[in-house]
């Protein structure tokens, strides 16, 4: 199977935790993309659920799929988030960002009673920080924050480049919520939560793509079948 085939299969099976009635968090990314549109054939065969975007793409692909959407402030209590992750180790920490959606992910995963991510099983790792970690910051006084971002990395232990991300045109890429993006090249994050903490401590930093305590399981998909992690029903 293909590794677009294997987030389609973990995509079906979590699917299939959602109930009629449902308050539900639409992710964001490839993965969550098929989530997405599998639940609209299900709406589109009466399955009743309201839902909340973490991003303009994916409030354009539900709407489009005419499923009921609605906001953290019209629903502020969500039963169930399903996302993706571009890494998650053994203990469900994840890193997101690579999508460039991770700040309204993470405020719509902390609305969330349960958070499940869908993944394919490439994305399991036994250390976090072989993908880069995005740390999404304000544009005002950059040069400054990111001074500061890197005196927080090396006072965690660990230690690289950051990049500051672009689009393909070369344009610097600007977030829904209207930030920037410097994506920190560690290779490994020995102590996550301490990173975490640190970066969360710096002004103009508004958001980072570790996710700690959040995710509640995990089903992951390989040539095997599926894997899951944590509490799935």
């Amino acid at each position: 199977m293909s590794p677009d085939d294997l987030k389609k299969l973990a995509a079906a099976r979590a699917l299939e935790m959602v109930r009629p009635g449902m308050r539900l968090g639409l992710g964001t990314g490839s993965t969550a993309k098929h989530f997405v549109a599998l639940l609209g054939q299900r709406v589109a065969h009466g399955l009743d659920v309201v839902c909340v975007a973490t991003s303009e793409a994916t409030q354009a692909q539900a709407t489009a799929l005419n499923i009921t959407m609605s906001t953290l402030d019209e629903t502020p209590e969500l039963d169930l988030t399903v996302d993706g992750a571009d890494e998650i180790d053994h203990d469900l920490r994840l890193i997101k960002g690579g999508g460039a959606a991770h700040l309204r992910e993470k405020i719509v995963a902390a609305a969330s009673a349960r958070m499940i991510v869908i993944a394919d099983d490439s994305k399991l790792v036994s250390q976090l920080g072989q993908f880069p970690l995005p740390i999404e910051v304000v544009p005002f006084g950059l040069a400054a924050t990111r001074r500061a971002v890197e005196a927080a990395i090396i006072d965690a232990g660990a230690s690289g480049e950051l990049v500051l991300r672009r689009r393909p045109d070369g344009a610097v890429l600007v977030t829904d919520g209207g930030h920037y993006l410097l994506d920190a090249h560690l290779g490994r994050i020995d102590l996550p939560d301490r990173l975490a903490t640190l970066l969360n401590a710096v002004p103009g930093v508004v958001e980072h793509g570790l996710f700690l305590g959040l995710a509640t399981g995990a089903v992951l998909a390989g040539a095997d079948g599926i894997r899951l992690m944590g509490e799935v029903d």
